[in-house]
């Protein structure tokens, strides 16, 4: 009886760790966000897109090579302006299937104040073509604003 008891405490303590742990990363995978932009209409997998932060900045994003493929190094580059930004982020996300946690942070390119750029890849689907959302999170030293844009891989 002691045995199964303690074994029963050990499982429970178990659960609680891990419900623990996962509570605490948890904001990873949805980041803390103060303005979501709707979706844009833009199409990343035909060229660079563009939205209008909430303070006036422009930014204008861009995946290559394009078609964007999967298993392969992507060039991530955001250029912005009329305004400041501290920090861009890329989430990736499938919008059907969970594909895992895929956040690169862009640079600031030396020398610009205006130009970031980072590198990616995505993992392949085993279904064939996926559809991915790029939303770039950026930090604007007042807010942190979503921007999400939608494209294809696997065509």
């Amino acid at each position: 009886m002691t045995k199964n008891l303690l074994l029963d405490a050990a499982i429970l303590l178990g659960l609680a760790i891990l419900g623990t742990v996962g509570y605490q990363l948890a904001p990873l995978l949805n980041p803390k966000t103060d303005i979501a932009l709707p979706l844009s209409s833009c199409d990343l997998g035909q060229g660079a897109c563009a939205a209008t932060l909430p303070n006036g900045t422009r930014i204008e994003f861009a995946i290559e090579p394009r078609p964007i493929p999967v298993l392969r190094p992507l060039k991530l580059q955001a250029t912005l302006t009329g305004g400041e930004v501290r920090r861009i982020e890329v989430d990736f996300t499938g919008t059907d299937m969970k594909m895992g946690y895929n956040r690169p942070q862009l640079e600031r390119q030396e020398g610009s104040s205006d130009h970031f750029v980072g590198m990616a890849s995505l993992p392949v689907c085993i279904t064939g073509s996926m559809a991915w959302e790029a939303t770039l999170l950026i930090d604007t030293g007042k807010a942190i604003v979503a921007v999400p844009f939608r494209f294809l891989t696997g065509k």
